[in-house]
């Protein structure tokens, strides 16, 4: 199968504006990205699809591949769409822009079952374990799931709800997906859903109109840029390279 793995990189981010321009350690965040994604050999092709000519400019500074996309897509997937109609290949890999700190055992966990499970995995995403003070973060996306691995819900809130005190494991949203072509094509196609726009969660959108989104469990966290402190964390960890395994395992 040809697995392209696409990285959305949209200027105007509302929380940090530019912050895919923003410096690591001597570098954008945009290529301390697209460097993390040519670490996971599972890629047959990877491109940056953004909405900037900034970006565009670092991205041939870099030599990293790159494509102009609309500025009116309101989410990533849409981006990922536009990126299908121009390229074709049988899985599409959404990485945001904002994840450095990607690893190939998460490509692994994401697209593995896509290529071993059967027709009836159409789209994959992760999740990682958390503890109580990244549950009760809003900007840190739960997520719940059935014995099948499909998601049930996703939630800013920390869900499930632990009513009685018995203690609960709660699992943060790891926002990497894998989509079959099909998959995503039909994604591209719905319209926005009431919990989609009640969330601001564009994978609501799947479980509102019933399509299955598998997801699976990594004990390697990652860190996404959402955030100044969220940046000043990426750069300090960037600091310390090479980072060891099971440093990132405690993040």
């Amino acid at each position: 199968m040809k697995i392209l793995a696409v990285i959305p990189a949209r200027l105007a981010s509302t929380r940090l504006p530019d912050k895919v321009l923003r410096d690591v350690a001597g570098k954008p965040l945009i290529i301390r990205v697209y460097e993390a994604a040519l670490g996971c050999p599972q890629f047959t092709e990877i491109v940056i699809a953004t909405d900037a000519e900034a970006v565009m400019d670092v991205c041939r500074q870099y030599g990293a591949p790159a494509m102009m996309t609309s500025a009116a897509h309101q989410s990533g997937s849409d981006r990922l769409y536009e990126v299908l109609e121009a390229r074709p290949a049988d899985v599409y890999v959404n990485i945001q822009g904002d994840e450095p700190l990607l690893r190939p055992e998460h490509i692994s966990a994401l697209v593995d079952p896509i290529l071993t499970g059967g027709d009836d995995i159409q789209v994959t995403t992760l999740k990682v374990a958390i503890g109580d003070e990244e549950a009760a973060d809003p900007n840190v996306v739960k997520v719940v799931t059935d014995n099948q691995n499909r998601a049930i819900y996703f939630s800013r809130l920390p869900i499930p709800y632990d009513r009685d005190h018995r203690g609960v494991q709660r699992y943060k949203h790891q926002g990497v997906y894998a989509y079959r072509a099909a998959a995503l094509a039909r994604f591209h196609s719905l319209d926005a859903t009431p919990l989609q726009q009640t969330e601001c969660l564009e994978q609501l959108k799947l479980i509102e109109n019933g399509i299955p989104l598998h997801v699976y469990e990594t004990t390697i966290d990652t860190v996404g840029v959402d955030t100044e402190a969220d940046l000043e964390r990426v750069r300090a960890l960037f600091s310390r390279m090479p980072v060891e395994d099971e440093e990132l395992g405690a993040l």
